[in-house]
């Protein structure tokens, strides 16, 4: 597998990378994302939605929340608490800001921290979300055995992350758009070309199907299925404890 360039010519490690990356984008992020997906990816979150729900889960945690576009939908559940966790505290400035305007303060909560290292006790949470940011993990089975330890025996986990379509001809379709598409818009709508670089090239190598599948069985996770969205271009993974 590829190794990931890194976002900038840096001292920094990765995660102080994409930390600094995220602070810097996100202004931009929620209204470039709508345009790179041609706004499919609400479609994707709300199928998320569905599956969370299906537990009746209390207590939600959703790790890389951003600006907080899943944590929000997830309000939509039966759960009374929702936590929204991320390292990027411009990413969750707007985030808040968003949950005000929704009168959800009540309901969700936005914590700065490393999904790495998250300051919750083992088994807190009866479901978990990621919805793109398990690939901006500094090491990706460490993230996934943290959230391993705070989810619930019996919890749900489920990820939603951009994958690869395979087939023809969405596989050449999706690779003329990521390399030659996706720098043009970021270019137009984004005061950070090299961040959207990184993350068409994070897509590109991150591990996806039923080599992601496998990561989630390595670390600990059963009954771990992939449902493709969208002839590929992204894939929800639900797993449990």
């Amino acid at each position: 597998m590829s190794k990931i360039k890194p976002y900038k010519d840096s001292d920094l490690g990765k995660k102080e990378q994409v930390t600094q990356m995220f602070d810097t984008i996100s202004g931009d992020y929620d209204g470039l994302n709508r345009v790179i997906s041609f706004g499919i990816d609400i479609q994707w979150r709300k199928k998320v939605v569905k599956i969370v729900a299906e537990s009746a889960p209390e207590s939600i945690l959703d790790v890389a929340t951003g600006t907080g576009d899943l944590a929000i939908n997830l309000a939509e559940t039966s759960a009374t608490r929702i936590v929204g966790f991320d390292i990027s505290s411009g990413m969750l400035d707007i985030g808040k800001i968003k949950v005000a305007k929704k009168n959800l303060d009540s309901k969700i909560e936005m914590i700065l921290g490393d999904s790495e290292s998250m300051p919750f006790e083992d088994n807190s949470f009866d479901a978990i979300t990621v919805a793109f940011g398990v690939r901006n993990f500094e090491t990706l089975e460490h993230g996934l055995k943290e959230i391993y330890r705070v989810l619930k025996p019996g919890g749900t986990f489920v990820i939603l992350e951009t994958s690869m379509p395979d087939k023809t001809p969405y596989k050449q379709g999706y690779n003329f758009y990521t390399k030659n598409i996706l720098p043009l818009i970021g270019k137009a709508f984004s005061k950070d070309r090299s961040a959207y670089k990184y993350l068409c090239e994070s897509a590109s190598v991150f591990p996806y199907g039923e080599a992601l599948n496998n990561i989630l069985r390595k670390v600990g996770f059963i009954d771990v299925e992939d449902f493709p969205q969208t002839f590929g271009v992204a894939t929800i993974y639900k797993s449990s404890k």
